[in-house]
């Protein structure tokens, strides 16, 4: 634990050191368009007065909820109808859900629904009067640009450390057969199934995790909506199952899905640190866990090893 947070201590010290050089273009930006932003937030802010709640719920659980559903929408069409036919060509497990079960599909869509309904929205309700009490999460003046990198860096950590521990806690056999296997009933995972849980790991590993960031930073709303939608997103990536260009390398989890005791973390660096990802260094997963930057698939660059396809 001393050699995980000296790591993780020294990546955010080293991050706070340079961030002014590495943001300082979309710092202008963000600084000629900022009187535009906090204009449109008082004016939202005019039109919820006294009913603030409401502005949370739609900022805090239905805009994320609506790029959730956008994205994986669209990489539904994919998975159920294979077309168009070029994105196969960027599939991770080669002949696996080609097409998805539909039967399969739509038991999964009702349990993303119930743990969405049920658990998801209940929790980030329940978020709002602690926010308040700490820090109102509407108040008047939006966050700088750079406050915002440094809370979305913090969130990051957080949940790394969160969703790591909690996570490879769930594979001890105790947890697993009870409650984390039915995520794993997709070896081979889709994009909707990032949410696919039983209802206590969804709360403890999937919710919690995102949840407790905002929370100790006492964050403005457009904070938390910026990082709630963009932790769905990712976590769309890393299960979507196709290794799509110019988009962040869904390998590491998918590989989780394969073998089941490796690659537990979000980022690796905790995986590294307690050697759960091993396995996974030695494949030729882990040479195309890399930015995809044009438009050959890592799969024809990088194949398996003839022995591996037999």
């Amino acid at each position: 634990m001393r050699r995980t947070a000296f790591i993780l201590g020294s990546g955010l010290l080293s991050f706070v050191a340079f961030w002014n050089s590495v943001t300082w273009h979309l710092q202008r930006f963000w600084g000629a368009s900022g009187y535009f932003w906090q204009a449109q937030w008082e004016r939202l802010l005019t039109t919820f007065e006294g009913k603030e709640w409401i502005l949370f719920f739609i900022g805090a659980i239905q805009v994320p909820c609506l790029f959730f559903w956008s994205f994986n929408g669209l990489l539904l069409v994919v998975d159920t109808t294979g077309k168009p036919n070029f994105i196969s060509r960027y599939r991770i497990q080669v002949g696996k859900n080609e097409p998805v079960d539909p039967v399969k599909l739509r038991q999964s869509i009702r349990t993303v629904l119930f743990n969405q309904c049920m658990i998801s929205f209940p929790m980030v309700v329940f978020l709002y009067p602690f926010l308040k009490w700490w820090r109102d999460p509407c108040r008047r003046e939006l966050p700088t640009f750079h406050w915002f990198l440094l809370e979305l860096a913090i969130f990051t950590l957080i949940e790394e450390v969160l969703f790591y521990y909690s996570h490879r806690l769930l594979h001890h056999p105790t947890f697993y057969k009870k409650i984390h296997k039915k995520h794993h009933e997709w070896t081979a995972p889709i994009g909707v199934i990032s949410l696919y849980a039983h209802p206590i790991e969804h709360a403890v590993s999937n919710m919690l995790p995102a949840i407790v960031g905002p929370l100790v930073m006492g964050s403005h709303l457009s904070s938390i909506t910026m990082w709630f939608s963009l932790a769905l997103i990712i976590t769309t990536i890393s299960h979507c199952g196709y290794h799509l260009p110019f988009l962040p390398s869904p390998e590491f989890h998918d590989y989780h899905h394969l073998k089941f005791n490796q690659c537990y973390g979000v980022l690796g660096v905790l995986d590294h640190l307690h050697g759960t990802d091993t396995m996974f260094k030695q494949t030729k997963a882990y040479e195309r866990h890399v930015l995809l930057l044009g438009f050959t698939p890592l799969s024809e660059s990088i194949p398996d090893s003839p022995k591996r396809i037999e």
